[in-house]
């Protein structure tokens, strides 16, 4: 149940993290979501691993929110910075 939750809140930490990171990136609304599932995903595994917490406190936690917009900031960096090097 707690992967379920991670993408539920991934699908808004992803528009939280490209609102926080505002650019142009190739993709639209679905890979804002898809990179804001892989990050919520990134970051609760982050949490388990470095903090040592459970996957997820609940939904309402800011916890949980603060780590799912953190991974999701990541996973879009680490996009920008391959599609960057891919269009030259």
């Amino acid at each position: 149940m707690s992967i379920i939750a991670w993408i539920l809140i991934g699908l808004f930490a992803g528009a939280i993290a490209k609102a926080l990171m505002p650019g142009k990136d190739p993709g639209g609304c679905l890979l804002t979501m898809v990179i804001g599932i892989v990050g919520g995903l990134l970051g609760g595994w982050l949490g388990k691993v470095i903090f040592g917490v459970d996957s997820i406190d609940g939904f309402f936690s800011l916890s949980t929110w603060i780590a799912a917009i953190v991974g999701s900031v990541i996973v879009l960096v680490l996009y920008r910075l391959v599609s960057g090097q891919r269009t030259r």
